[in-house]
């Protein structure tokens, strides 16, 4: 079983930054793929990165790359979000999710633990 718990979000204006952090519970979070994904209002819940169980391999999706940057610290069971120029459609609540698989997946179906989500909000 692992817990997650994302933290970070907050009102910020377009062009800033923002770090988000999701802290697991459970001694085998470093064998887990990890995964962000965000909700805006009306729409569905889309990926957004993903990082594998080593921290070596990473995935973005379109809109994000080149602006996102996910990593890992298994030693304290975090994964980060790291976001830059950011711009109003980023708008969203992000979550941290966990597959068993450890390689990187990007179906939301994949993943096996969810956490509660932290909101985003963009200011133009």
């Amino acid at each position: 079983q692992v817990h997650l718990g994302e933290s970070g979000g907050t009102l910020v204006q377009a062009g800033g930054s923002l770090r988000l952090s999701c802290a697991a519970s459970g001694r085998t979070f470093s064998v887990f793929a990890m995964g962000w994904f965000r909700q805006a209002p009306g729409k569905e819940r889309e990926f957004v990165a993903a990082i594998s169980w080593s921290g070596r391999s990473t995935t973005y999706a379109d809109s994000v790359k080149g602006r996102f940057t996910t990593s890992r610290d298994n030693a304290n069971n975090t994964v980060y979000l790291q976001m830059n120029s950011l711009k109003p459609e980023d708008t969203a609540v992000y979550y941290c999710a966990a597959a068993r698989t450890g390689s990187i997946v990007v179906a939301n179906f994949a993943y096996d633990y969810w956490g509660q989500g932290t909101q985003v909000t963009v200011s133009s």
